[in-house]
């Protein structure tokens, strides 16, 4: 059975991908347990953080934005010193402050993913020549996305963060053409084809 590359390196991250990456999510809790994650991994990377899950979904209530955004500097200090625990003061900080920054998104839009999925129309969309493995880093969408989270005042959010979620949370369908889970997610959910070069 063929797979994307990246997720061969380990039975989690197989896993992960099998089960997870790619597939849309409409699920705000989810939304949020996978944007805590992208701010923990700025300047590491995702094997770390699938490593690290059961250790993040401890630290933080089971990712509960409507918890979270009620941490003190007593919580940051206990999440800071445990055991395993990435320790950087500033990034869980900013996924304090960015649970928050969640909360008002849903009070204007009645939820998180229906702010983030009105910028792909609500379908996933499949970029022309991701498939064959010509993948961006960033591109015109999730410059689009990570200005307007700026504006809203969330941190470590940045384009290229912002376009990592982006796959994670199926809004847009990178698996590799090759890969099983590829056919299967264009099966299951309709979507949009679109020229890359449309989106920088």
């Amino acid at each position: 059975m063929e797979r994307c590359g990246w997720c061969l390196c380990n039975e989690k991250m197989t896993k992960y991908h099998d089960e997870e990456w790619g597939v849309p999510v409409h699920d705000d809790r989810k939304q949020f347990e996978f944007l805590m994650m992208e701010v923990m991994q700025c300047g590491l990377n995702w094997n770390m953080m699938i490593q690290k899950r059961e250790i993040f979904q401890s630290c933080f209530d089971g990712f509960d934005f409507e918890k979270i955004a009620d941490y003190g500097e007593e919580d940051a200090q206990r999440i800071l010193q445990t055991e395993g625990m990435i320790r950087s003061e500033r990034k869980i900080h900013a996924v304090i402050r960015n649970a928050q920054c969640f909360q008002n998104v849903r009070e204007e839009y009645g939820s998180f993913s229906a702010y983030l999925w009105q910028f792909a129309g609500g379908k996933p969309i499949r970029y022309m020549g991701h498939q064959k493995g010509t993948l961006p880093a960033k591109n015109g969408l999730s410059d689009r996305i990570a200005k307007d989270l700026k504006k809203r005042g969330f941190k470590y959010l940045g384009s290229v963060t912002v376009y990592s979620h982006l796959q994670a949370c199926g809004i847009i369908n990178d698996h590799m053409e090759t890969c099983f889970r590829y056919g299967e997610l264009v099966r299951q959910y309709s979507g949009v084809r679109k020229r890359k070069d449309g989106e920088g």
